[in-house]
């Protein structure tokens, strides 16, 4: 085994208040795209940017055009859990691991059994009435033609996820700084560490064992105790736990 990976399950095997601190890359072995590699939403063609589309702006703009994308690219109901989300559940579930802090919508962590997850960029499995406030799931937004509209006030509904213009919420920002205060190990994977506020988060982990998974570099990367350059899924699937 690689001696690497050997240090990795070391540290976890001595550890009793890991964090995963994750991002796109932990979801794409489960097929959902990534944003910044070469076939990720970034690089695929539409009649506006999707870092465009995805604003606070365009939403309140645009908002026909921009729920033709979301429904096309951003839900995505149908993706099972991979290897690496079902390995931090069991972390999670005999008492490793204490916190799961993602940038990710899809509420796979949550699907694959993870309880303590905080969803720095929300989910598109949540829906409101900007309003009345009234919960809409998912499938209201699927099922709905053009811009959704709440069945009580008729007000837009709104996905429950962070645009770009828009500020993390304070209460899951709190959490998640606790979280990686009290960590006595923190994973960081499959992100790029360059979507800010998100990223600046990791400061607040103030141990030694820090350990960066991801396929491609990171400005992160001298900073890691451990960096192991692979997918999430080739380094998860070593976890063993008795």
């Amino acid at each position: 085994m690689d001696k690497k990976i050997e240090t990795f399950l070391e540290w976890i095997k001595t550890s009793n208040r890991i964090v995963f601190f994750g991002g796109a890359g932990v979801s794409t072995e489960s097929g959902i795209p990534d944003f910044r590699s070469v076939d990720g939403l970034y690089n695929q063609k539409y009649d506006y940017p999707p870092e465009t589309i995805l604003s606070h702006t365009f939403f309140r703009s645009h908002a026909k055009e921009f729920y033709k994308f979301y429904r096309d690219k951003m839900i995505c109901t149908d993706a099972k859990p991979n290897i690496t989300h079902i390995k931090l559940a069991e972390l999670e579930a005999c008492g490793k691991l204490t916190g799961i802090i993602t940038q990710n919508i899809d509420g796979l962590h949550q699907k694959a059994g993870s309880k303590a997850v905080y969803e720095l960029h929300g989910s598109t499995l949540r829906n409101y009435c900007e309003k009345c406030h009234q919960f809409y799931p998912v499938e209201t937004i699927i099922s709905s033609k053009d811009v959704p509209r709440c069945e009580k006030c008729g007000g837009i509904i709104k996905p429950d996820v962070v645009l770009y213009e828009e500020g993390l919420d304070n209460s899951t920002v709190k959490n998640a700084i606790y979280q990686l205060t009290q960590a006595d190990m923190l994973i960081i994977g499959g992100t790029s560490l360059s979507v800010y506020p998100a990223a600046g988060l990791i400061d607040y982990y103030q141990g030694n064992r820090l350990v960066l998974i991801n396929k491609s570099t990171t400005p992160m990367d001298s900073r890691a105790d451990l960096f192991i350059q692979d997918g999430l899924g080739n380094v998860f699937k070593n976890i063993e736990l008795d």
